[in-house]
């Protein structure tokens, strides 16, 4: 698909075809919960909004993290179905569809602590120079995901990434997070199999 176009991420990953880049990197989604260091869950809601949860076994912080390029990842709600992504202003958002806003760049910091931050959208902020210099060098400050202490997320051009709202610790799943996920998949498989039945029947009628 074009640059920027909304896409699903594996029509995104197969756009070079096979052996392409999306499709070597792409593979299995790591499914974690990111546990911010203000104590947060962080959560995609199936109505648009992002924050952050205290609660252990929320299905809404069940996150389906996939590589898209090189150090590049796009974070998807497993029971939302939503992709998170920031916008030109900093602020987070739940895309139903894959976009060049859902792709951050992972970064492992200390203590096993990740950031997350916009591939798309920075500050541009000017070095000092001296006063001869015709043109001016500019440094980008990346804006990162970021949930404050009270569980709401912060503008990127907000954030920097040694702010505690700023780091993510990824976890793995848990025991009630797997029976969480099946109840999902079984309700999935029961949904499809109802339509196929439906299908059926209009093709008899037929």
């Amino acid at each position: 698909c074009a640059t920027g176009a909304a896409c699903d991420l594996r029509q995104r990953r197969d756009a070079g075809g096979r052996g392409g880049v999306y499709e070597h990197l792409g593979g299995a989604p790591r499914r974690r919960k990111l546990y911010c260091a203000t104590k947060y869950h962080l959560q995609i809601h199936t109505n648009g909004r992002i924050g952050g949860s205290l609660e252990d076994n929320n299905p809404f912080s069940i996150m389906e993290i996939t590589a898209v390029d090189v150090g590049v990842v796009a974070i998807k709600g497993l029971f939302s179905g939503r992709y998170l992504a920031m916008n030109d202003k900093g602020r987070l958002y739940a895309s139903e569809v894959f976009n060049k806003e859902c792709e951050f760049v992972e970064r492992i910091h200390e203590l096993g602590y990740n950031t997350y931050a916009s591939r798309h959208h920075s500050t541009e902020q000017p070095l000092s120079s001296g006063s001869s210099s015709r043109r001016r060098a500019s440094v980008k400050r990346q804006w990162y995901v970021s949930i404050n202490g009270k569980g709401r997320p912060r503008r990127g051009f907000k954030t920097r990434s040694t702010d505690k709202a700023s780091l993510f610790l990824p976890r793995v799943l848990g025991h009630k997070d797997h029976e969480l996920v099946k109840q999902l998949r079984d309700s999935q498989r029961g949904v499809h199999q109802r339509a196929g039945c439906t299908n059926c029947q209009r093709s008899q009628h037929h």
